[in-house]
């Protein structure tokens, strides 16, 4: 996975676990790095605005004076200390992995883990589902996008403070069962579900063709294996002589950048700007369409919501931009920054937010999402009977359009 950025609603994606959200990560290997001496290397340095000799006495202090001092680990203080430094940032999306965390974190890229199946999220210092996933425990339990996680076993969620924290106390071995105290929008009060974690394998594809030649692709992560899989579905869609196209990408939290930029060629021309990516410095890099524009013709509406997030904002925003086509349903999640993990030499983790995304037009999607440009609500009523109004509209708009 090297040189790979990832988006995903870095969210985490805690398929038991967190495939963080949303990652948008840019996995690289930071490798030979020396140990620090922080008295020799800041001493004088002008561009530390802090007394470096508190940080050394609170040390010393906690060393000598905590009633069991003895139990003390150095390594362990160092790990919290870095912990603690990168929190003062306060970015949900930027945070210190000591080893054993940074392991289960790559366990979790890796696409197949212990857990419930879902991604989560933490917005406005609130733990929230982004999307639980097709065929997992989650999904099996009556998860939904934006419902609020109050309490994990024990644990009230408003005691953590990332992801991460909150994603080791779901995971667990396959079999067991964790409680989630779940609130959601219009109850009156949250409900205990109880929820038995399996092994997750994170869906890719589906498709089908609909009645009218209406061809329907839902694409559930922007993994590895995307790519592939949206090629074997394409192309019967074009031997089919297809009408139009609707690409439904509700609850999908995202993934590989290069997989949203892969997929977006199949609908724009070679060379358009898919997205930029803007950092601190004000430097930009540009991600350009390179596929074959094999569907640039075809008439196309696009499904997002809530559970919407990063590499699929996206695409979904590019699509719209430069093609003009219409999005039906929800706000998207909003998660429009990039992260890059930073590997140290003893195994630890930095994963940092070094860059927001821009859209085509220069619209930036962090903490606002894509609006629809037709709205249409999916409420539990409807899912109890097995409706599905976004899906309707789309197929009414798209058969207009196609007329």
């Amino acid at each position: 996975m090297e040189n790979k950025k990832i988006l995903s609603k870095n969210s985490g994606l805690i398929v038991g676990l967190v495939l963080v959200i949303g990652a948008s990560y840019f996995l690289g290997f930071q490798g030979g790095l020396q140990k620090a001496e922080p008295q020799i290397i800041y001493k004088d340095n002008p561009e530390i605005a802090a007394d470096f000799s508190l940080f050394w006495k609170a040390w010393e202090t906690l060393k000598e004076s905590y009633v069991y001092n003895k139990d003390l680990s150095d390594q362990e203080m160092l790990y919290g200390a870095i912990a603690g430094m990168t929190s003062s940032a306060k970015d949900p999306y930027s945070v210190f992995l000591k080893p054993s965390d940074a392991q289960k974190f790559e366990e979790d890229l890796s696409g197949n883990f212990g857990g419930i199946g879902a991604e989560i999220d933490i917005r406005n210092n609130q733990l929230i589902i982004v999307a639980p996933l097709k065929d997992t425990p989650a999904e099996r339990a009556g998860l939904k996008s934006g419902d609020k996680i109050i309490k994990i076993d024990e644990t009230f969620s408003n005691t953590l403070t990332t992801v991460e924290e909150a994603v080791k106390i779901i995971r667990g071995p396959k079999g067991t069962t964790v409680l989630l105290l779940i609130l959601r929008d219009g109850w009156e009060s949250p409900k205990e579900t109880p929820i038995v974690r399996d092994i997750i394998s994170v869906p890719t594809l589906d498709w089908e063709i609909k009645p009218d030649k209406i061809a329907y692709i839902r694409l559930y992560n922007f993994n590895e294996n995307a790519p592939l899989a949206f090629y074997k579905a394409v192309l019967p869609v074009l031997l089919s002589d297809s009408r139009g196209l609707i690409l439904d990408l509700r609850n999908n939290p995202g993934g590989y950048l290069e997989v949203a930029v892969n997929i977006a060629g199949w609908f724009l021309n070679s060379g358009d700007i898919v997205v930029r990516e803007e950092f601190s410095s004000g430097k930009e890099e540009y991600f350009k369409a390179q596929g074959n524009s094999a569907l640039v013709n075809l008439p196309t509406v696009i499904l997002i919501n809530q559970g919407s997030a990063s590499a699929s904002e996206i695409l979904a925003g590019a699509l719209r931009d430069l093609r003009h086509l219409k999005l039906i349903g929800e706000t998207t999640f909003g998660k429009g920054t990039v992260q890059e993990l930073k590997r140290f030499k003893d195994g630890s983790e930095m994963k940092i937010s070094v860059a927001r995304w821009l859209l085509p037009n220069g619209d930036a999607i962090d903490k606002k999402g894509l609006t629809p440009d037709i709205e249409v609500k999916l409420t539990e009523e409807d899912a109890k009977a097995s409706r599905d109004p976004q899906l309707d509209k789309a197929l009414e708009i798209l058969k207009t359009e196609i007329k």
